[in-house]
């Protein structure tokens, strides 16, 4: 298997959760197959454990790709390390499915020079972001990521710790006063792809907003999106 390689003009094309369409969704495996392609950026989602941890892992609870279902805030992280996810393809015993931590993740973006565009699961208190961009300063990473979140309170948060980070505020809806808004906060917008149009992203670009979208898999789409001179594209397959 592969990704799928489309005419993406001066986009940047970012691996949803790694090359989630081949290899199990934020796992090292799935970070490293982004790593070996094309890919500008590698997407991913940051949790923090019951002990303190910060971990890379989608869901709330591990239930969806785990035989067992665990509140991954309210775990620890050895508990969460022990378990083995399921493989895409049947094997529940690979070594590198495991539930990775945010500094293995932020090594690998590293390791492959790709911007690691990394969101803010749930909404976190200000010292939380502060200590997630420590873990990144630590790896001499921080420059080199693209902060998400559906939470705008995270954005907030980030900005007054941050001013200058690259960040964009997620959402499933467009809204015509949105350009205006992130523009004025100095964010940009990761937005559910079909909610774009040619004219739309204009709007953004006239705020001085840089646009995402999330989770683009339509060629056709993703191509008219480019077309229309969109910034970045995320997707599961896509290249």
């Amino acid at each position: 298997m592969d990704s799928i390689k489309i005419n993406k003009y001066n986009t940047k094309m970012v691996a949803h959760r790694g090359l989630s369409g081949i290899e199990l969704e934020n796992t090292n495996a799935s970070f490293i197959a982004a790593g070996n392609r094309s890919y500008y950026g590698i997407e991913t989602d940051v949790h923090k454990t019951s002990d303190g941890r910060f971990v890379v892992f989608h869901d709330d609870t591990t239930g969806r790709i785990c035989d067992e279902d665990l509140h991954v805030e309210e775990t620890t992280f050895a508990t969460l390390r022990a378990l083995h996810l399921n493989d895409k393809y049947g094997d529940k015993e690979r070594a590198d499915t495991l539930i990775p931590t945010l500094k293995e993740y932020i090594a690998t973006c590293k390791r492959y020079d790709k911007i690691a565009v990394l969101e803010l699961k749930n909404e976190f208190e200000k010292d939380e972001i502060a200590a997630i961009c420590e873990e990144i300063k630590d790896l001499d990473y921080l420059p080199r990521v693209i902060f998400i979140s559906f939470s705008f309170v995270n954005m907030l948060r980030l900005r007054e710790l941050y001013p200058e980070q690259d960040a964009q505020f997620l959402t499933s809806i467009y809204q015509d006063d949105l350009p205006q808004i992130l523009g004025a906060n100095k964010l940009g917008i990761d937005i559910e792809y079909t909610q774009l149009t040619e004219e739309r992203i204009k709007a953004f670009h006239a705020h001085g907003v840089k646009i995402n979208c999330w989770t683009c898999d339509d060629v056709e789409f993703a191509e008219n999106l480019a077309k229309w001179g969109i910034d970045y594209i995320t997707s599961n397959i896509l290249e």
